[in-house]
């Protein structure tokens, strides 16, 4: 295989990611080529309703994945919190790594969360972010707002919100550096599960896998894993209020927080466990935050959505 063909949306964030991982195989492999096969998704299209009223940011992929069945590309990279706990028949995960920070960020010229004026105009696209934003600050007027990163910050400098909430990761790679950015403690906000790590899917079985494999990151692998174990335990997506972080405290030995939150924050319900296996660690959370009732939170949220 002398071309390997990276499929990607078009938006600047989607394009650093695809051209990161160009260079990382291109490092790698200094005898192959690497393409670009940019295209719009309808997750991009589609911005009159929040994500989580519309199918959340499986919209983001679909048309992707479609291009790897065609033959028209051999990979996608994706943001990993932006994927399915469980991939879809057919398709694999065999690459994550190239994890940035793990926060969320607000971003506002009146200050940090807890200085922001009574009644402030936060907007946010994610239930996880609203829920625990909402348990610290119930004051707070948290709306939706969709598009790329570059249009969110237009809609926050023309006053349209207080503040907004995005990724650190994002920021970081668009390399946007701004004095008004307020880093959210993992404290205050956890993360979503495999927030600020990269995956590449491929087709189950496709010989490509065997390019990757100087890319593997066996400490991010299994920390993303036990994350995405929580959503995958739950039959939850990323457009649930669910959240997990996980990171290695020894050479073996893991901790993984995780939480799942009403969508005003009123209730909380979290569970921190230790172990050396990612998946049983999110086995034994699973278990935890379901007898605490983290289920019944999550019927009642599906529930309002129909």
């Amino acid at each position: 295989m002398k071309n390997i063909r990276i499929a990607t949306r078009e938006s600047k964030l989607a394009l650093w990611q695809a051209r990161f991982l160009r260079m990382q195989l291109l490092t790698a492999h200094p005898e192959i080529e690497v393409t670009l096969v940019g295209m719009s998704t309808e997750g991009d299209r589609w911005l009159e309703a929040p994500l989580s009223e519309i199918g959340g940011k499986g919209l983001f992929i679909k048309e992707l994945e479609v291009a790897i069945l065609d033959g028209r590309a051999d990979m996608a990279v994706h943001s990993v919190k932006d994927l399915p706990a469980v991939m879809p028949d057919g398709f694999s995960l065999p690459l994550i790594a190239f994890r940035d920070d793990i926060r969320d960020v607000l971003v506002s010229s009146k200050g940090p969360l807890k200085a922001l004026p009574l009644g402030a105009r936060v907007g946010t696209s994610s239930l996880r972010r609203k829920s625990q934003i909402l348990a610290i600050r119930p004051d707070l007027k948290v709306l939706p707002i969709r598009g790329n990163v570059g249009t969110r910050l237009e809609k926050l400098d023309s006053g349209e919100f207080d503040g907004i909430i995005l990724a650190a990761a994002g920021l970081a790679r668009l390399e946007l550096h701004r004095c008004d950015l307020h880093p959210l403690s993992v404290e205050e906000c956890l993360p979503a599960p495999g927030q600020g790590a990269l995956g590449v899917e491929i087709l189950q079985g496709s010989a490509i896998e065997e390019f990757l494999l100087p890319l593997l990151d066996a400490q991010t692998s299994a920390c993303v894993t036990a994350e995405r174990g929580i959503s995958a335990g739950l039959g939850a997506d990323c457009a649930l209020p669910v959240a997990a972080s996980a990171h290695f405290t020894s050479s073996t030995q893991i901790q993984l927080s995780a939480l799942v939150a009403d969508v005003d924050g009123a209730k909380i319900v979290r569970s921190t466990v230790v172990g050396s296996d990612p998946l049983a660690l999110a086995d034994e959370a699973v278990v935890q935050l379901l007898a605490n009732g983290a289920g019944v939170i999550l019927d009642r949220i599906r529930q309002d959505k129909h």
